[in-house]
Formats: structure tokens, sequence, C-alpha cells
């Protein structure tokens, strides 16, 4: 028997809320059957940004620092910055040091904001308009830059015929997600056993979707 080649399933947005109302027992039929789908989706999007983290929406961003300034605004889709070094130099001489993130409170506490040399410290204000704060302030000795791994806010849904800004292996998920929060408004009598899929099918995905990489662990003995 033949295969198909072929490794491109997708579902665009109207096949998915098609779905999602089957596992509901309904049809959606008319135009408010959409758009309450696609408002639903846009908050399920949301409500996995809160689950932690999705790989698919890590991506490396920088900043480019600008001498004394220690505040900075990040991009509006700035979930939150999970790890960053401050680079110097470039080509052969490039260099990504070590830089700390501090707690508000930390930052608050520092005696001196206006101090300049390397940037050691930063601290992230996730707000709406979200901002990076770095300690000390930028020196002119070399320009730096400020290398993170930010954690992005995934797209919203747009038209009905665009797909879904997930990685194929959170398609069940994404059905079981929206299926459940329909059936809030449309059939609560599905709703906890809709809720109880949607949590198994989040569970396996969130479970492959991680970094693998080997960790050792040595016990200390010098007590």
């Amino acid at each position: 028997m033949a295969t198909s080649g072929t490794t491109t399933f997708n579902l665009e947005f109207d096949d998915l809320i098609e779905e999602a109302y089957e596992r509901c027992g309904l049809e959606g039929r008319d135009g408010y059957d959409m758009k309450t789908a696609r408002r639903s989706l846009n908050l399920l999007f949301l409500e996995w940004a809160n689950r932690g983290l999705n790989l698919w929406t890590i991506e490396q961003r920088q900043v480019s620092m600008v001498f004394g300034q220690a505040e900075y605004t990040l991009p509006a889709d700035t979930v939150n910055v999970l790890s960053a070094v401050i680079r110097t130099g470039s080509g052969q001489t490039q260099q990504d040091i070590t830089i700390d993130r501090i707690s508000q409170n930390e930052y608050l506490h520092l005696p001196d904001k206006n101090t300049q040399a390397r940037p050691a410290q930063y601290y992230v204000q996730r707000t709406s308009s979200p901002k990076l704060f770095v300690y000390p302030a930028p020196d002119n000795s070399e320009p730096y830059i400020f290398r993170y791994y930010a954690v992005r806010r995934m797209e919203d849904v747009g038209a009905y015929t665009n797909t879904a800004d997930v990685v194929f292996r959170f398609l069940p998920c994404l059905a079981a997600g929206l299926a459940y929060y329909l059936s809030l408004k449309k059939a609560p009598d599905r709703t906890v056993m809709l809720k109880q899929l949607y949590e198994e099918e989040f569970a396996r995905a969130a479970q492959e979707d991680r970094d693998i990489a080997s960790v050792y662990l040595t016990p200390d003995l010098g007590y």
C-alpha cells in the first residue's frame, strides 16, 4: 500500500471551529457562531501563556544599549525574558557576558541608578508596555548589546482561513481546548468530559514540548 508521502497536515481556523462544534454535538450555523468561537480561541491562546513555556514562542532578540540610558521599551508582544547576556565586541573579539536578573524590589533599592559601567544586572517590568531596566547604566567604553531569549505572545486568530500559531503537536490540544470553551456557552452537559479531554491533551503536548539535554548532578560532599 502506498502512503501519502506528505507531512503537512494543518487546520485552518474554520475547520478547527467546525471540529470543536462537532465535539460539542453542534454545528456552527451562522456568523455569530463563528465570531464567538474566534473570541474563545483568542482567550485560549492567552490562557496558554499562563500555563508555562511554549517553546515555539521563544525568540532570540536584542537591544542595542545607549550610553547612559538605563531604561528601554521592549516589543509589546513580550511575555517574559528567560535569560540574557551582554554582548561586547564583534567578529573574533565578540564576547557574551552573563548578566543577572533581579526583582522589582531589588532594582528599586539600588542606591545610585546613574552609575555607569558595563551592565551587570537587569529587571523586566512585565506590564502591557514591557520595559527593561539595566544596572549600571552603559558607559561609553564600547558598544553593548543586550541579547536575550523572549517569550512572545501567540498570534491572534485573524481571518478564518489562517492557521494557528502553534506547532503541529498542539493541534489536538487546540481542538480539545476550543471544544471545552465552546461547551461552557453552548453544551454545558458536555463540559466536564471535554475539560478532562482538554487537560489530558495539553498534558501530553506539554510533556513533549521541552528542551532535551543531558543533565549531570554531582553531590556536594564538602560538609
